[in-house]
């Protein structure tokens, strides 16, 4: 069965470059535009993993994440960020994120990254 990732970004060029590089592995995209659409989008797929960019307009990737671990204890969620955004990444990850990415990335390092998520247990 293939597994399902929500991704997680106001810029629709990010979206597109993370669904084409997961596509090609086999996996099942959805997308949201913003942490409030994530949250959304969240109760209605129940993805195995959720890609999420922390700079959005609306809601933050930090509050749709909050949200989506205080409703799922068990979501996995890989951080997106831009570079410079180490103390943001520090807390997503007290926050409950597994892991995270610095855009720009190459796609063998998205793939490793998102094959690692879902192998690994969900912090808790």
């Amino acid at each position: 069965m293939s597994k399902t990732v929500l991704v997680v970004d106001d810029a629709a060029f990010m979206r597109m470059m993370i669904r084409d590089i997961l596509v090609k592995e086999g996996y099942v995209i959805h997308e949201a535009v913003n942490g409030r659409d994530a949250v959304e989008k969240y109760t209605e797929v129940h993805p195995d993993l959720v890609t999420m960019d922390i700079t959005m307009p609306e809601m933050s990737g930090l509050d749709a994440l909050r949200i989506i671990r205080q409703k799922d204890s068990s979501a996995r969620v890989l951080i997106v960020s831009a570079m410079g955004q180490q103390k943001m990444i520090v807390e997503a990850l007290e926050s409950g994120a597994m892991d995270f990415l610095v855009k720009p990335f190459q796609p063998t390092k998205v793939l490793e990254t998102v094959k690692k998520c879902l192998q690994s247990s969900p912090r808790t």
